[in-house]
């Protein structure tokens, strides 16, 4: 099974309270929005605080799309490069032995793609391979883990890179008054992510296992490979993945690009798909491997705001300490889009599962549409 040797995140140094970009956010508003209705919007996010790509003033002064885009792909650049050479360096990984780098993100622009334009700075072989992803919004931190364990099960001696760049606040639309860009004005933070993972196969420095396959709940602790170094806890492993499209759904979530830029679709009917049929979804692909939601140890489940965290929590009848690691995320940093599975990974690794918990990490994002990735420690 494909194992996860390191999990890093990088935030841009600009910190700021929630009370603090409402404020701004509200001072700029154009007349006609209920200014105490904005506050109330951001103050039921569960945010508390976000990092930002820019100086909270520079906001106001950000010209067209391509300008914004420019100083995307800049920044971008950098928040990855030092989000990757963390991952690297904690995983005991050298750049040049990268068979595969996936990278995600949804709130810029870059051809040549990022992974390309970090690619020379961090040491990546030239011939590595590379799979950008677009569109896959907040699911694309799930579903960058599935293809990286695709590619790992094809390939048991490989070594495989996830990048996830999401600068949410370049794309906030100042002028627009919608539901949904003042909701998403008080929720998405900034930051990144970068996973590194090998295959079953590939030698791990404190390696004692041996491959295997997990089938069920009860042999999932002792058919499971991890590769465990003698300082450290046992690292999760992917047991399997899967992807879901909710027919007639595509209105519900995305942006509406236009020459302002990326504009939030965000429909109201969301909270009401995630407990009845991604919720039924998680219950069905746990089925296929012998397990319960009463069974996962470790939700690392996509923190796409407090209304979905609670239909999901409810379509499966989960305790409220199930979904806190995700709560807490949200509080710290904002919906991080794709990265924030992989900070709420990294966070559930830094708590030390014990050996043989079931994990299921849980993204969402437009078509409508689910991707999940089933872990064991």
């Amino acid at each position: 099974m494909t194992r996860v040797l390191a999990v890093s995140t990088a935030f841009p140094p600009h910190r700021h309270p929630q009370h603090e970009i409402t404020e701004d956010l509200v001072s700029g508003l154009p007349p006609g929005p209920d200014r105490a209705l904005v506050r109330r919007l951001h103050a039921a996010t569960g945010v508390e605080s976000r990092h930002l790509a820019l100086p909270l003033d520079r906001y106001r002064d950000l010209g067209t799309f391509g300008e914004t885009n420019r100083l995307f792909v800049e920044l971008a650049v950098e928040l990855g490069a030092e989000a990757v050479e963390r991952a690297l360096q904690d995983a005991g990984v050298r750049p040049e032995d990268v068979d595969l780098v996936v990278s995600t993100t949804v709130t810029g622009i870059a051809t040549p793609s990022l992974e390309a334009r970090l690619a020379g700075r961090i040491g990546l072989r030239p011939d590595v391979r590379r799979m950008p992803l677009f569109g896959l919004g907040c699911a694309a931190g799930a579903a960058g883990l599935a293809r990286v364990h695709d590619f790992l099960d094809g390939r048991p001696d490989g070594t495989a890179l996830l990048l996830s760049t999401e600068l949410c606040s370049l794309t906030l639309q100042r002028a627009d008054t919608s539901t949904a860009n003042l909701v998403a004005g008080g929720l998405f933070g900034d930051g990144a992510a970068a996973l590194v993972a090998v295959g079953s196969d590939r030698p791990v420095d404190g390696d004692v296992s041996s491959p295997s396959s997990v089938s069920s709940a009860s042999s999932a602790s002792s058919r499971s490979r991890t590769a465990a170094r003698p300082s450290g806890p046992p690292v999760p492993s992917v047991v399997a993945a899967r992807s879901r499209l909710y027919p007639g759904t595509e209105h519900l979530l995305g942006w509406d690009v236009g020459d302002w830029g990326f504009r939030m679709v965000l429909g109201p009917e969301l909270p009401a798909l995630v407990r009845l049929q991604a919720a039924e979804e998680v219950e069905s692909f746990l089925a296929a491997h012998d397990l319960k939601p009463g069974d996962v140890g470790a939700w690392i489940c996509h923190p796409g705001g407090p209304k979905i965290l609670d239909a999901f929590a409810a379509g499966l009848g989960l305790p409220d300490s199930a979904l806190a690691a995700s709560r807490r995320a949200l509080a710290a940093h904002g919906n991080l889009s794709s990265a924030s599975v992989l900070q709420i990974l990294k966070d559930t690794q830094a708590d030390r599962p014990p050996a043989g918990t079931i994990g299921l990490v849980v993204g969402f994002g437009p078509g409508f549409s689910s991707e999940l990735v089933l872990l064991v420690w």
